[in-house]
């Protein structure tokens, strides 16, 4: 069964959760088959949900073998929607916590962007943009801006 997403909050929820549990499967069906994302990671794009359910495979078991709970807060949100798109702009924190002490290990807050669309009365996401600042003298991202 195909899992609905009535509201633009309940894909930020869905969002938090799986990856949480790093529950793979829950977390791919906030995206749409023909996703395309702008990651902040090793890779400039992946288009199409089978290269990130391949990316999503990666981090999630780098995440279990580290012992890591990665908790995710949704900050400064900002939501435009109308009846079959949904543009949405935030700053996501992803803290790592140990998952035997709850200690918090390391954490960093991206920008991201979310592009949705409503099909069959259920929202997925079709276009994700993650960044952060460059620092202009290292050319390194800054992680701990926010």
């Amino acid at each position: 069964m195909t899992e609905k997403f009535y509201k633009v909050w309940d894909v930020l929820d869905t969002y938090k959760s799986a990856i949480y549990k790093q529950d793979a499967d829950k977390f791919l069906a906030i995206y749409n088959p023909d996703i395309h994302i702008f990651d902040s990671w090793n890779k400039w794009e992946s288009r199409g949900i089978a290269a990130w359910k391949e990316n999503v495979a990666e981090w999630f078991n780098g995440l279990g073998k580290e012992n890591i709970l990665l908790k995710v807060d949704f900050n400064d949100v900002v939501i435009e929607e109308d009846e079959r798109a949904a543009f949405v702009h935030c700053a996501v924190t992803f803290a790592a916590h140990d998952e035997d002490s709850d200690e918090t290990l390391r954490q960093m807050t991206n920008r991201f962007t979310f592009g949705l669309k409503k099909a069959s009365g259920s929202w997925s996401i079709v276009h994700e943009h993650s960044s952060l600042p460059i620092d202009m003298d290292t050319g390194k991202g800054i992680f701990d801006s926010k």
